[in-house]
């Protein structure tokens, strides 16, 4: 309930896209910088290495001023392993499709582990 709580008190959205991704939800309002004068966002592209990629998402599972966290999903398949091993519900992680990758449903991790908590008989 606590992380709700905090969810509720302004939290920001962050995003992990190519640069046309990112560009359109900074179009829309959503960039940010911190008191450290750290983005909500992470431009990825051809040069920007795997690991400098998770480090992002990590520091933004660290921040306590991001509630969602929006990832490309064909960057999300990049860091797959560290995305599984989040589990808390704040920050929220959800997985977007970009202009040249579709999204496919069976790839998504909180779709896969929301499809393991019901069986096919919870919905008859």
């Amino acid at each position: 309930m606590a992380g709700l709580a905090k969810a509720k008190a302004g939290r920001l959205m962050a995003v992990i896209g190519d640069e046309d991704t990112c560009t359109g939800f900074l179009l829309g309002g959503i960039g940010e910088l911190n008191k450290s004068r750290q983005p909500n966002f992470l431009v990825v592209d051809k040069n920007t290495s795997v690991s400098e990629i998770e480090e992002s998402f990590k520091s933004f599972l660290r921040r306590n001023d991001i509630a969602i966290i929006l990832i490309s999903q064909n960057i999300a398949e990049m860091i797959r392993h560290v995305i599984d091993n989040h589990l808390e519900p704040i920050p929220a992680v959800l997985e977007i499709p970009s202009k040249d990758h579709p999204y496919d449903s069976s790839k998504d991790s909180i779709l896969r582990r929301a499809k393991g908590m019901f069986s096919a008989e919870d919905f008859r």
